[in-house]
């Protein structure tokens, strides 16, 4: 095995299930993340891998399976995007329900109508009160990482808790980018056999999911959930700092990048992250003191992490890759949620919704968000600015009047 090739975020993905020792992969195809299935399915065939892959009638029956095969002891792999995460939606709560550790990688697409194969965060933001643990990467090398870490955090006795790995369908899942890839014996120490507390067996029974009426069962089912989330950041941190230990990359739920002096912060997750990346820098060397906040776990949501790199900064833009119609960006909201009680937040706390529907988010949009935070007298505060360039709106014009919708003179 070479330890490190070019790989496309989709065959990052397959390689972290390959070398998690994954027994069964339920899979149903879906643009983009169907070469993550055929490549496993190809591993399969050659004798590459042990696990059994199943393509089943729908997402719906996909994630039914992958649930109750969890329940049994093994260890489950399964992915989808989009309309097929929103088929199977009503799955995600019963395996959360059920506490099955499996690992589910989503290569968002934004969600019809209109359709689009490109991608936002509509999709697995939607499915943020699930239960499931939300990781999200921004280069290919976090794709097969955070899939290892997800393994280790559900199944971990604390939490057994499902886990959903994001990344950006196509400006992650068909980008190659070199991949450190670990050996099989090097990630068996890392991430041991699971070892289910209550699973599936002839003869004793175990009872997952049963109807409970009155309210006060139900509820305590609920917390008791809600806890487990909260304990999955804990136990995140020490699976990657054993993965520090082992393989020297260092994984956080919230990253910071030249903050030290930041007063101007910009707060991303996902692909996007690495043009804002290069927005800061062309600021920094302008004498602006611009940083990053990076998100990669978006459930739990990462309230105290994000404080601690958030407080006494004179302004703060969140990057939504998403709407929620009637609202605006959902993350930027959680944010302003984690800040509230803290006396020394932000003065400005902006939102900027770019990305939409995979529309690209120039280095140029992002350092105008900076610009907007050191003119805040500029904005409407909570207002959301959405992030359109005149070259694309001179394209919706066109199309608008091929339409027969503006005239000629618009």
């Amino acid at each position: 095995m070479r330890e490190v090739d070019m790989l496309t975020g989709n065959a990052a993905a397959a390689w972290a299930a390959r070398i998690a020792d994954v027994d069964y992969i339920p899979a149903y195809p879906i643009t983009p993340q169907t070469e993550i299935i055929e490549t496993l399915a190809s591993w399969i065939s050659q004798g590459l891998m042990k696990a059994k892959l199943v393509q089943l009638e729908s997402e719906h029956s996909m994630l039914t399976a992958a649930g109750t095969a969890s329940l049994s002891g093994a260890r489950v792999f399964t992915a989808t995007s989009s309309q097929g995460l929103l088929y199977g939606f009503e799955m995600l709560y019963n395996i959360a329900g059920w506490r099955a550790p499996l690992v589910l990688v989503n290569v968002s697409r934004a969600v019809a109508a209109p359709i689009t194969l490109e991608p936002d965060h509509n999709d697995v933001l939607a499915a943020r009160d699930s239960g499931f643990i939300q990781l999200h990467a921004e280069k290919c090398q976090e794709v097969l990482d955070l899939i290892l870490i997800a393994y280790r955090v559900a199944e971990d006795h604390r939490v057994m808790l499902p886990v959903i790995v994001n990344m950006d369908g196509f400006y992650l899942s068909f980008t190659r980018e070199p991949v450190y890839i670990p050996s099989k014996t090097d990630v068996e120490e890392f991430l041991p056999p699971y070892n289910p507390p209550h699973p599936f067996r002839a003869g004793r029974p175990v009872v997952k999911g049963p109807a409970v009426l009155g309210g006060h069962i139900y509820a305590y089912f609920k917390h008791n959930i809600h806890e487990s989330l909260l304990r999955a950041s804990d136990v995140f941190k020490e699976a990657a700092a054993k993965f520090r230990e082992m393989w020297g990359r260092a994984h956080s739920p919230v990253e910071g990048f030249l903050l030290d002096d930041a007063e101007y912060v910009l707060v991303v997750t996902n692909s996007f992250t690495s043009i804002a990346r290069k927005a800061v820098v062309r600021l920094r060397e302008k004498g602006i003191p611009a940083g990053l906040v990076k998100l990669v776990m978006l459930r739990p949501f990462p309230s105290p992490d994000i404080v601690e790199k958030l407080r006494g900064r004179k302004a703060v833009a969140v990057f939504d890759q998403n709407i929620s119609p009637g609202l605006g960006g959902i993350i930027y909201n959680e944010v302003a949620a984690a800040l509230y009680h803290v006396k020394n937040r932000p003065e400005t706390l902006l939102s900027a919704i770019g990305g939409v529907g995979g529309k690209y988010t120039t280095v140029e949009e992002f350092e105008h968000v900076f610009h907007m935070l050191m003119h805040p007298e500029k904005t409407q505060p909570g207002k959301p600015v959405f992030l359109f360039r005149a070259d694309e709106l001179a394209h919706v014009q066109t199309a608008l009047r091929l339409a027969g919708h503006i005239g000629d003179e618009a």
